[in-house]
């Protein structure tokens, strides 16, 4: 895929309130860690995640994703009701029905002809989102469209953390390790056609996926029965290593077709932002597609993984600190459950 015409015209974002350093947790788990003879420590030391937050018990994904989006507007010059799509990404949703898009749009205010819909694609959602967006705009059927996510963790921590005192096994340690890296947060992307602002700015030149589907079971998150009480509960489940070595198997295969693609060669792309997850991701990854870690901008370390918000939350945060400059050449590294891949030139 390739677009000539595609800018993102600004970024909002939404951080939570609730700071949840990984000693905290590893707190709560002290029985658990005392049954397995788990020194305190390993959940900082194994994904290098320092602290992550957390939205208030109760707090609605879809006031995230519109304090987002209302932060995006107010640096750019369309109206709400220039929006041509709106689309909901995250993960986390508040009903199976309506699209939580909906509620978003009508807290955003956009026009009745604003298409408004949900995507879900695990992690790669917000991006995803991004290319259904450029493609509209590329086809000339709109200007300006605008993908939101938000993402909550407190939930789901709650319930494993629970599930590991009471099921106090290495099986259960390694498939909850995943789990407990997952921050909070929310973000919205505002795409235009360049018309709305001088100077153009963060062109998006095109991207590249791949798919590897028969690995569609390592990282699971949805609900199960409860026996023998009956009823229904969230649970996940991820095997980290799996996940890992085929996931940078997958990642390598799409970095070669997206050089291949742009006609780049690796030291010509001045900055990557990759999907956050920890320091044992990032690092392998990096050294397998021959990057310089001096070009990647992480937020992990304080943030945790946010899924679907990460990556374009991290973009937001680098250029804030002014590590994404006008005229970089960047590339967006997303990688999500399923397994899927797809990557993101931008000229910024």
């Amino acid at each position: 895929m390739r677009y000539s015409r595609v800018y993102i015209d600004a970024i909002g974002y939404e951080l939570p309130p609730v700071v949840v350093t990984s000693a905290e947790l590893e707190t709560r788990l002290k029985g658990f860690y005392e049954a397995l003879r788990i020194p305190e420590g390993q959940l900082e030391a194994l994904t290098g995640i320092v602290e992550r937050r957390w939205w208030d018990e109760g707090y609605p994904v879809s006031e995230g994703a519109i304090a987002a989006a209302k932060q995006a507007l107010a640096t750019s010059n369309v109206k709400p009701e220039e929006i041509g799509v709106l689309i909901y990404a995250g993960v986390c949703r508040e009903l199976f029905e309506p699209a939580t898009a909906c509620r978003v749009a009508a807290g955003v205010g956009v026009s009745e002809e604003t298409a408004v819909y949900d995507i879900s694609n695990a992690c790669l959602g917000v991006l995803n989102g991004m290319i259904d967006i450029a493609n509209r705009i590329e086809l000339g059927q709109i200007k300006a469209g605008m993908v939101v996510s938000c993402e909550t963790a407190r939930e789901i921590n709650d319930i494993m953390i629970e599930r590991m005192i009471q099921e106090p096994t290495m099986e259960n340690f390694r498939e909850s390790l995943a789990t407990l890296t997952g921050g909070s947060g929310a973000v919205a992307m505002l795409l235009t056609d360049g018309s709305f602002s001088e100077p153009k700015r963060r062109r998006l030149l095109g991207g590249v996926t791949h798919t590897a589907p028969q690995f569609h079971a390592l990282c699971r998150w949805g609900l199960e029965a409860i026996r023998p009480l009956g009823g229904l509960q969230q649970f996940m489940a991820t095997d980290s290593i799996s996940v890992l070595k085929h996931g940078v198997d997958l990642g390598t295969r799409t970095w070669s077709a997206f050089l291949r693609k742009f006609g780049w060669m690796r030291n010509q792309i001045d900055k990557v932002i990759c999907h956050q997850v920890g320091s044992g991701h990032r690092d392998t990854i990096l050294q397998s597609l021959g990057i310089d870690a001096t070009k990647e901008f992480s937020s992990f370390p304080y943030l945790g993984n946010i899924g679907t918000v990460s990556l374009p939350l991290t973009a937001a945060l680098a250029e804030d600190r002014d590590f994404l400059r006008p005229g970089d050449r960047v590339a967006f590294l997303g990688i999500g459950s399923g397994l899927n891949c797809l990557m993101l030139g931008l000229e910024w």
